[in-house]
């Protein structure tokens, strides 16, 4: 299914990297050629008052936090100069929900869209709640773009690589990528082993095949873990292939195993390599 409709959730403070992370996901969206919705989370922030507090009651009370709101309209003023910019197809909507209920409702918002992409702090507990929910409850792929590397990022994924390790999370990421596959120049397929098994070559050649009837020529190797960790061996292999996009499978264990004993979708989601599409 070609990608058409996106979803940018935009949730806290327009910093210098943050609008930086902005530009690019608009930039990216404009290279697909697509229409993006932003849709930015107005937050109750606490405020203290700079006042001396002095013993009596009424001052007390003066020097009380007060509540102000977050710079939502801040974020929406830099996601419309950089569609403007790019000549992308937009639109914006500013919402306010509590605080414990902003990913599940986002969620709920991409579920009438093709794709979220969704720009994420490194190991930020707020953003991994925001991409989980939106990996298990909006049933569409997303779009991960780290914001502490987003000046660095291409626009365009034209060296594409896929994790591959035949789980069902992993068919639906490349089924999800295909139309990003299709314009990418480069496709390299991988799987992270230290067995080199014969069901894992025929496994990634399988993919090839599939690829090819796409019309997508990708190349399959195995790369050893060799003691790391799988999310670690990912990191290396985009960094040596100067990989723009990595896509793959979310959470093949159950949540609560990544969570205590860690896993590649954990690790990817705090600490993003490059643009990763994920999928479940």
């Amino acid at each position: 299914m070609p990608i058409k409709d996106v979803l940018l959730p935009l949730v806290g403070e327009p910093s210098v990297a943050a609008i930086a992370a902005i530009d690019k996901c608009v930039a990216a969206a404009g290279d697909i050629g697509v229409k993006v919705t932003a849709i930015a989370i107005e937050e109750d922030v606490l405020v203290r008052p700079q006042v001396a507090i002095s013993a009596d009651l009424e001052n007390a009370a003066a020097a009380a936090a007060v509540r102000s709101v977050s710079d939502a309209r801040g974020l929406l003023r830099a996601f419309g100069a950089a569609a403007n910019l790019y000549g992308v197809r937009s639109e914006q909507r500013l919402e306010k929900f509590a605080a414990a209920e902003i990913p599940r409702n986002l969620a709920r918002c991409v579920r009438v869209k093709d794709l979220a992409i969704v720009p994420v702090k490194a190991d930020d507990s707020r953003s991994e709640k925001i991409v989980e929910a939106l990996i298990f409850e909006s049933g569409r792929p997303i779009l991960i773009c780290p914001e502490e590397l987003a000046t660095g990022l291409s626009m365009a994924f034209g060296n594409v690589a896929i994790a591959w390790d035949h789980t069902a999370p992993a068919a639906r990421a490349v089924a999800d990528a295909l139309p990003l596959l299709q314009a990418a120049a480069n496709v390299r397929i991988f799987t992270a082993t230290d067995n080199k098994t014969a069901a894992e070559q025929e496994s990634g050649a399988a993919l090839t095949r599939h690829l090819a009837e796409h019309g997508i020529k990708a190349t399959f190797e195995t790369v050893e873990i060799n003691g790391s960790s799988v999310g670690k061996v990912f990191e290396a292999h985009v960094g040596k292939n100067a990989i723009d996009l990595l896509v793959m499978g979310a959470y093949r264990h159950s949540r609560l195993s990544e969570i205590v004993w860690g896993g590649a979708t954990k690790t990817v989601i705090g600490r993003p390599p490059c643009w990763v599409m994920m999928s479940r």
